[in-house]
């Protein structure tokens, strides 16, 4: 089978692509509430004749494609879920839920994957081994993944290729690159703890809407002036809350941020360095601060094997290939590279909006290369473990 027939049978599939997807769109479910989204992927691929796994989860899909013989087991990945945005685009087949949207094109992650599996199963005679296929939910919330895996989804799988739609990249190019991709996502909640009292005698209390405003400020060198320029990290405190009315100085404020970081060795270094900045900073005012840490998800961060098949498939395609822009944002995809080498790529869309907007859209020619380049690199991927198992056996 060659690059010309994938590529040839995927421009074929796109009509029918379009209508998954937009199918999708219409009826966008929120996370770990996937189930018509869900029952819709197991009918797609039932009929194709792909076999469906048990798992011992509400919402979610696992699959699997039988190639023609013995061998490793590599998976795909897609993600279910839609976001709480009111959709904005206009288009005709914008979501009929108010108040829910795709808008962050997870509905386009899926019809590619499931073209993938079709374009597979009509292949399956190419390649040894499996294709696990892994429709996972909640992935805007970091929880889908982890349950995913705990359902069995890695079992004997020995590599895992995903992808996020890129807007700014046109349709044909993806971003591939190895090592550090999007940033880990922990949290933070820091009461500071003063003493109220009357706003018109502040000498009596220990206003800590000051002290918090100046841990505020002072956060903000715990990347520019704790960590090397050449460490990437990003400390934001998102809410600050105070008070209840406008003439009494309050007892306590409550801060909570978000940290992001791509080294796991400074990821490790912030709590204690943001802990002593609060510390230090609410000391001064008299004050006293107290931090809460919540561990969110790992980076994500590229096998360089792995990148190295996605590139031998893109190029047999004549796709283009840019380097990937890393990304502050993160994707719970990095728990599946956690426990085996998986590479994770940037897929033009030619999109008009950044994610996460209510008039997110993209361009859905989009879907016949993502199908192409998914089947093509676990056909890759496969032969080359393959080769690699008969090689040490010999």
């Amino acid at each position: 089978m060659t690059s010309e027939w994938l590529v040839k049978e995927a421009e074929q599939l796109l009509p029918q692509l379009i209508h998954i997807r937009r199918e999708l769109h219409r009826f966008p479910e929120l996370s770990m509430q996937e189930y018509e989204t869900t029952r819709k992927v197991r009918a797609y691929l039932e009929e194709q004749g792909i076999r469906i796994l048990p798992i011992d989860l509400p919402v979610g899909v696992l699959a699997e494609i039988e190639g023609s013989g013995p061998g490793p087991t590599i998976a795909l990945r897609a993600d279910l879920d839609a976001l709480p945005v009111k959709e904005e685009t206009g288009l005709p087949y914008a979501s009929t839920i108010d108040g829910r949207m795709h808008a962050c094109g997870h509905d386009f992650h899926t019809a590619a994957v499931l073209g993938s599996a079709i374009l597979l199963q009509r292949s399956s005679e190419q390649f040894h081994g499996r294709v696990r296929l892994i429709f996972q939910p909640s992935e805007e919330k970091g929880t889908g993944a982890l349950a995913m895996i705990k359902a069995g989804a890695l079992d004997g799988v020995q590599a895992i290729f995903g992808m996020h739609n890129k807007p700014e990249l046109p349709v044909g190019t993806i971003g591939l690159s190895p090592g550090a991709l999007m940033a880990s996502v922990d949290g933070f909640r820091l009461k500071v703890t003063g003493k109220g009292g009357h706003a018109a005698i502040p000498e009596r209390a220990i206003d800590p809407i000051v002290a918090a405003s100046a841990i505020v400020g002072a956060l903000q060198t715990a990347v520019s002036r704790s960590i090397s320029p050449f460490d990437r990290a990003v400390v934001s405190v998102c809410s600050f809350r105070s008070g209840s009315t406008w003439n009494v100085i309050p007892d306590d404020a409550i801060l909570e941020g978000t940290i992001r970081t791509f080294s796991p060795a400074i990821r490790e270094r912030l709590p204690q360095l943001i802990e002593q900045i609060s510390n230090g900073i609410a000391s001064a005012y008299g004050a006293v601060a107290e931090l809460k840490w919540h561990t969110g998800i790992p980076g994500v961060h590229n096998d360089p094997a792995m990148v190295q098949r996605v590139r031998q498939a893109a190029e047999a395609l004549q796709l283009s290939i840019v380097e990937a822009a890393p990304s502050t944002g993160g994707e719970d995809f990095a728990y599946y590279q956690t426990q085996v080498p998986g590479c994770f790529i940037w897929m033009g869309t030619s999109g008009t909006e950044e994610w996460h907007h209510p008039k997110f859209t993209l361009n859905e020619e989009a879907l016949a290369p993502a199908a192409s380049l998914f089947a093509l690199t676990a056909m890759h991927t496969l032969n080359s473990l393959g080769e690699h198992i008969l090689a040490n056996k010999k």
